[in-house]
């Protein structure tokens, strides 16, 4: 099993991976779900999906998988298109704020990290305990910040069910936009086939490390003057 295997060669990162999927999930949900409120899809929030607790986004089967072999899924937030004023334009919106709100978190975790690396340095500690807490919370928000990248690029991939097939979509003509729905009913085993090839990997970890490069630039900028 996957996740045995990792927590054997590291046992500290397989065991911050639980924490962060969760928040990760959770606010990529919650995204999902109160922008389409905003915008006038009430379905998600009469069906407690506006809520930060894992339990209501979390789906069995998918957890379990993710575990065994690093691919999983939360439960989809069900959105019903009709309650817009533009579907298409409301299903983008809606669909884009998943990733953008993992983008934001990957953000928020640099800025923590820069943080605590400021502090840590400017306190010139020296305990051996309390340097062991640092060192391991400096982990905690850096695989926080780079789980949350690759979590939005991963989404942003144009595959059904995938949050980027919604962008997608909606840049299409009416004619191609009907086409493309057919895709949607094997969009669900082609990903899993990318992921068992592992086609995907390459561009996850350039397109998730360019983010990461591109938030932390002005961080690294602005935390020297700290230092």
């Amino acid at each position: 099993m996957g996740f045995i295997r990792r927590f054997l060669e590291d046992p500290l990162g397989a065991l911050y991976f639980v924490p962060i999927f969760l928040i990760t999930i959770t606010v990529h949900e919650v995204a999902h779900a109160y922008v389409a409120w905003r915008l006038g899809d009430p379905t998600a929030r009469a069906m407690g999906r506006i809520s930060f607790n894992p339990l209501r986004h979390i789906d069995p089967i998918g957890l379990i998988l993710l575990f065994i072999i690093h691919f999983g899924w939360a439960k989809p937030v069900p959105i019903n298109p009709r309650n817009f004023k533009n579907e298409k334009a409301g299903m983008a919106i809606s669909a884009l704020a998943g990733p953008m709100s993992n983008i934001l978190m990957a953000f928020v975790g640099l800025i923590i990290w820069h943080t605590i690396l400021a502090l840590a340095i400017n306190a010139d500690i020296t305990n051996e305990r309390a340097i062991s807490v640092i060192v391991a919370a400096l982990r905690f928000f850096q695989q926080f910040a780079m789980i949350n990248a690759f979590f939005a690029v991963f989404n942003l991939l144009p595959v059904p069910p995938l949050d980027g097939s919604r962008l997608v979509d909606y840049f299409l003509p009416p004619k191609l936009s009907y086409y493309y729905s057919y895709v949607e009913r094997y969009g669900f085993l082609v990903l899993i086939l990318l992921m068992i090839t592992g086609i995907l990997m390459t561009p996850l970890l350039f397109f998730g490390g360019l983010i990461l490069a591109m938030l932390n630039f002005p961080l690294e900028w602005i935390f020297s003057f700290f230092i």
